[in-house]
């Protein structure tokens, strides 16, 4: 009872949060309110016993992530928008109708997918044990490959920013 409560209370904060992130004017409120998104899902992984994911959720995206955004918006200086006049946009009614069209078509995929059927395999893939073996077992290709670009990456970085003599 306590955990379905829970459940509930997470996904309509989580939800609301996420609507006031894109509805709210201040960038500032935006960043903080998406960080309250993000430990709200994570106190949703862990409603599912998804310990692993709710850690690295607020480690990675609540943490790292945020931070990078919070110094964005403060660097960007961001003061208040000048009051705009409520017109009709041609792209923002084609971006609500193209909206439109991915909730139904979201909507239309998930009509026969039935949770309690499916509920063993989803609750199981959230251990650190379960994903660890996946990684190092039909994954550690990939894995590995992902640390070889990540690298590249990084030299490729330092060698841009370093400084021609």
């Amino acid at each position: 009872m306590f955990e379905t409560i829970l459940f509930w209370t997470l996904a309509i904060l989580s939800i609301a949060s996420g609507l006031a992130v894109i509805t709210n004017r201040n960038p500032m409120y935006s960043v903080l309110l998406l960080v309250i998104n993000f430990f709200c899902i994570g106190g949703l992984y862990l409603t599912l016993n998804a310990e692993f994911l709710a850690v690295v959720q607020i480690i990675v995206y609540a943490g790292a992530i945020m931070v990078l955004f919070l110094f964005v918006v403060m660097l960007l200086n961001l003061g208040k928008e000048e009051s705009l006049e409520p017109t009709f946009d041609t792209q923002k009614g084609l971006a609500f109708l193209l909206g439109l069209a991915f909730l139904a078509e979201m909507l239309i995929a998930l009509k026969d997918f039935s949770a309690l059927g499916q509920a063993k395999d989803v609750f199981d893939y959230g251990k650190v044990e379960k994903i660890g073996f996946q990684l190092m077992t039909q994954y550690v290709f990939p894995f590995e490959m992902i640390s070889v670009i990540l690298l590249a990456a990084l030299i490729g970085a330092l060698m841009i920013a370093k400084k021609h003599n």
